[in-house]
């Protein structure tokens, strides 16, 4: 069969493979087919913060906050891209994803009067992750291929771990790297408003991982996790990097992207047998404008997103 043939079969394939619950082969991504959402109790999970340059406000930038539903959805690629290579192909295991994010609320300090209403679609980004089955390079096992409509490609690397007792969920600091971080510096006052209002009385841009944990915690405390898949990468891992569109470059350059997914299998069973699953990221994109006034180069400001959506079972 030709190249174009085998697209062709794969491409009329990919609906049929991707109802199915899991593809063992893709190895650690062999629960992300399907369609995940915030459903149930899990709706208005997503949140996210991000420093915007605002030169008609007193500080020159605003803090912004969203709430938002995500759907988040994964195809199977190919269970087989083959690499060439001088000393033997590398297989790589291909999934692709399309990310929705519907606002439901937001909130800006200063009030800009630009933050939006709800039903606003505040983003979409389709991308890749594959799995390196084998020639791998030291630990990095896992990347994560990204486009996003403001104009940046990203390609992150990193590694996959499974255990059935979870990782810790980091604590994150989502204060500007650069500046004095005490909170009493008149410079982060927006952040300081958030950390004493908290928006929608939930979420504390200072501290966003806080939500993560209280989420999941319940369901450990129950014993109803089975097991925990973890994905971490990040674009200052070996090859990775972002590029952007010379705009974003001189204006607000995203230097460096990191998530970390977990996957959670949980004991309990839908009524078609398959298990419950839940997932959950982290993103940090370190967002740089104006100069720091502690050495030389630009502030880092971190751009945070966070949720906890449930798979919805196949048909």
């Amino acid at each position: 069969m030709s190249n174009s043939g085998q697209v062709e079969q794969r491409i009329s394939q990919r609906t049929l493979q991707s109802t199915k619950s899991e593809e063992p082969e893709l190895g650690p991504l062999s629960q992300l087919p399907g369609i995940w959402q915030n459903t149930g109790q899990f709706k208005g999970h997503g949140w996210n913060m991000i420093a915007l340059p605002f030169p008609s406000g007193n500080h020159d930038y605003r803090l912004l906050n969203n709430q938002y539903n995500e759907t988040l959805t994964f195809q199977l690629v190919d269970k087989n891209v083959p690499n060439r290579g001088m000393n033997g192909d590398q297989e790589v295991f291909t999934i692709d994803y399309v990310q929705a994010i519907e606002q439901i609320a937001a909130a800006d300090f200063p009030d800009s009067g630009l933050a939006g209403g709800a039903g606003l679609a505040i983003h979409h980004e389709p991308g890749l992750w594959l799995h390196m089955k084998d020639h791998t390079t030291g630990d990095i096992n896992i990347a994560r291929l990204s486009s996003i409509p403001h104009g940046d490609a990203v390609m992150a690397l990193g590694k996959s771990q499974t255990n059935t007792t979870g990782f810790d969920i980091p604590n994150l600091n989502g204060l500007p790297i650069g500046v004095n971080q005490d909170l009493s510096n008149p410079y982060l006052k927006p952040y300081a408003h958030f950390n004493d209002q908290p928006f929608k009385g939930i979420f504390n841009p200072t501290k966003p991982n806080d939500l993560l944990r209280s989420a999941i915690t319940p369901f450990f405390s129950a014993n109803e996790i089975a097991s925990v898949t973890q994905l971490k990468v990040d674009t200052a891992m070996g090859s990775g990097g972002v590029n952007n569109i010379p705009f974003v470059t001189r204006q607000a350059n995203a230097a460096e992207v990191s998530s970390i997914f977990w996957i959670y299998e949980l004991k309990e069973k839908h009524s078609n047998g398959e298990p419950r699953m839940l997932l959950q990221y982290t993103q940090t994109v370190l967002l740089e404008f104006f100069d720091s006034p502690n050495g030389p180069g630009l502030i880092k400001w971190p751009h945070v997103s966070i949720n906890t959506l449930e798979k919805q079972p196949s048909n």
